[in-house]
């Protein structure tokens, strides 16, 4: 850590009497080895009027101490590429660093599913039932999807940092990263009282609150990252965008939105998708609804990045795509142009069932090729690949 202290002196200073009187700086924080006693900078003279001269001077800056190199931690990131930022120009902001900034959480949030291995009592299995009943409780609750995919975030990074951790304090930890969550994102969150009811009896306020500290001290405070669903919102409006000067205002369609978000709520729950960056992640779900032009444009990414999760999610698709299209659904107090951003629940368990059959049936490799529709990401031809920066 980089530290600053200040050499603060007491410097008596002749006072001119047509000069009003200074006024005096509150004494600057010092070093436990600089802390002298109140009586040695208590005993100043003071004028007939009552008022001291003793001024406190604040001094130049010490030069700041050289950090040492060898406490950063190095850390091997995939599938991250710095492209121009596809964002258009924007009135209120610069349009690089609002990119810059995301692809830099990018580096800083980490997930990895090799936490599994640090667990042996917990199965993908549980992680999977875990999702697919907080995706419940938020559609209970009208949480927006952001909500959602923070607290799947928070409970994967949580889980990375603990040690064989038994697979009955997961609901727990899972309703405290969604409660935390809440209360990063929504406007009127639910009651630590509502969480705790949601369990039926095996969570209390008391628990959460003691099981929010722990995430928190966890997590060292990081609650900001861009999440899949950041990601893909940023993509749709993007590739739907007519007006700059109302770049925050959604402009894609919400039907098309709602069927790609389905897709990253089946495939989330699946633990290989920790394999894939979150930016990635939503460009492959976004493709199958798209092209990979179009996807190259809105997220910079290259084909040998995006095509491998694109593959590992067809199943996912292809289950899918046998389902009737999701609908949007309507809540209390949600207004029609904001039902899209409401996570929603469906039978997300049978469909992944049925997703990681497919996944077993393609084993015998026949992953290479993608199969040729309209609604799945194919790739360009060679001469039109864009080149690798």
């Amino acid at each position: 850590k980089l530290h600053c202290f200040y050499s603060g002196r007491l410097t008596l200073q002749v006072r001119d009497s047509n000069t009003p009187e200074p006024t005096v700086q509150p004494q600057l924080k010092k070093r436990k080895s600089e802390v002298r006693p109140c009586s040695l900078i208590v005993k100043c003279w003071r004028s007939e009027e009552g008022t001291s001269p003793c001024v406190l001077i604040e001094t130049p800056h010490k030069e700041l101490e050289p950090s040492d190199p060898k406490s950063f931690r190095q850390f091997t990131f995939k599938n991250l590429f710095i492209q121009p930022s596809p964002i258009p120009q924007l009135s209120w902001a610069s349009c690089d660093d609002v990119w810059i900034k995301m692809l830099n959480k990018e580096l800083k949030y980490i997930h990895d599913k090799s936490y599994l291995q640090k667990h042996p009592k917990v199965q993908p299995k549980m992680r999977a039932i875990l999702l697919d009943w907080l995706f419940e409780v938020s559609e209970v609750y009208s949480l927006h999807r952001q909500t959602a995919y923070l607290a799947q975030d928070f409970f994967d990074r949580f889980m990375l940092t603990q040690d064989d951790m038994n697979k009955d304090y997961l609901q727990l930890i899972g309703i405290t990263a969604l409660f935390i969550a809440a209360k990063i994102e929504e406007i009127y969150p639910p009651k630590i009282f509502e969480f705790a009811y949601v369990t039926d009896g095996a969570c209390d306020t008391w628990d959460i609150q003691k099981t929010e500290l722990h995430i928190l001290k966890a997590l060292e405070w990081n609650l900001c990252p861009e999440t899949p669903i950041s990601w893909l919102k940023l993509y749709c409006q993007v590739e739907a965008q007519s007006d700059a000067e109302n770049f925050l205002v959604p402009q894609f369609k919400q039907e098309t939105y709602i069927q790609i978000t389905q897709l990253l709520d089946l495939c989330l729950m699946d633990i290989g998708a920790l394999d894939f960056s979150y930016s990635v992640l939503a460009a492959a779900a976004f493709g199958h609804f798209s092209s990979f032009d179009v996807v190259h444009r809105v997220s910079g990414l290259s084909w040998e990045t995006v095509s491998p999760c694109a593959r590992w999610m067809t199943p996912f698709m292809e289950t899918l795509r046998s389902e009737p299209p999701p609908q949007l659904k309507s809540f209390v107090k949600v207004k029609p142009e904001d039902r899209h951003n409401i996570q929603t629940h469906v039978a997300y368990l049978d469909l992944l069932r049925k997703a990681q059959e497919r996944q077993l049936d393609s084993f015998d490799g026949s992953l290479s090729p993608l199969p040729l529709s309209e609604s799945t990401l194919t790739p360009p031809n060679s001469a039109e690949k864009p080149a690798n920066p």
